[in-house]
């Protein structure tokens, strides 16, 4: 592997024309991934993969020019000092942010490395393309780092900040809130059976703990399984599941866990404030996320609830 300052200036031109041709893929790449979605955003890493191809086109001919049409093979990864990249590109579920701030790197890199070989160069053409280049790069890391004031001004930032927001509401609080409502109600009836049937703190808070794992896992490989989110746009299987599985668990354990103190009617009534303020906080959520009415989603969660409780209290106590 060489240095930088090893390469010759034939060298030179063919890491920079190689380097370019792999930024504008990469570009690309990032445009492909987000345009469904931010399509703005897309538009902009469009118009710098054809501000490299152009970077590139100028590199080739300056070295036809010197060298010949003989181009050496060398990239980044056969020289030292370059940053190793990590190919978030190849991310099926790419991230706006993470497109962003990897762009921002990579013409920072680019810049850095124009203005080092330009220095090294000793062609008069050479140096001032080179230096050219470094200039340009430079304005381009602005542009990276700008994106996001770039698409406020262009009124497209709502735009996209709303799609980020359905994305958000689609690939986490919809499985999450499935979870948190399994798991809070599903829950009640096995724990405080088991609870009104033993009057042992104990006993109460291990069947809770199987049931909230239990149910966790279940709805978690349910929620993963059911759709691969290539079609809906939910975002990746596992991620899904594992918010749902999560949120399952929660919701369980959060009336389980006041089981932990021997006293059995002091854990209990906890226990019940708890399911209170679980079902107060699953309406929310439905009112927040999913436009449902507050009075409604009150009315549905609690009264479904309730019910699930008695069961429990009433078999327990049998």
């Amino acid at each position: 592997m060489k240095r930088l300052d090893d390469l010759d200036e034939a060298e030179l031109l063919a890491l920079a024309i190689a380097s370019e041709e792999e930024d504008a893929r990469i570009y690309l790449t990032f445009a492909q991934k987000l345009r469904a979605h931010y399509p703005h955003s897309a538009r902009m890493f469009e118009d710098m993969a054809a501000e490299e191809s152009g970077h590139r086109h100028r590199l080739l001919t300056q070295y036809e020019s010197r060298f010949g049409t003989e181009l050496p093979l060398i990239t980044r990864q056969d020289v030292k000092g370059f940053l190793k990249r990590n190919p978030v590109w190849l991310h099926e579920d790419l991230q706006l942010e993470a497109a962003r701030r990897h762009a921002a790197v990579m013409e920072m890199e680019a810049s850095r490395f124009y203005a080092r070989a330009a220095e090294r160069a000793h062609d008069t053409g050479t140096r001032k393309l080179l230096a050219d280049l470094a200039e340009a790069e430079r304005g381009h890391e602005k542009l990276a780092e700008q994106l996001d004031s770039t698409l406020k001004s262009s009124g497209a930032a709502g735009e996209e900040e709303e799609t980020r927001k359905r994305l958000f509401v689609l690939q986490i609080v919809q499985p999450a809130l499935a979870g948190l409502i399994d798991g809070s109600v599903s829950t009640l009836a096995p724990i405080f059976a088991a609870a009104f049937a033993t009057h042992d703190s104990w006993n109460a808070f291990v069947v809770g703990l199987a049931a909230s794992i239990g149910a966790g896992i279940s709805m978690g490989l349910t929620e993963a399984l059911s759709d691969d989110g290539v079609v809906t746009g939910r975002g990746h299987p596992w991620v899904r599941g594992a918010a749902c599985g999560l949120a399952t668990a929660i919701g369980g354990l959060g009336h389980t866990l006041p089981y932990l103190i021997p006293d059995f009617w002091l854990a209990t009534a906890i226990a019940g404030v708890v399911v209170a303020c679980e079902l107060v906080v699953i309406a929310w959520v439905r009112f927040r996320y999913m436009e449902t009415p507050f009075t409604a989603a009150i009315v549905q969660i609690i009264l479904g609830g309730l019910a699930v409780l008695a069961v429990g209290i009433l078999i327990g106590s049998s």
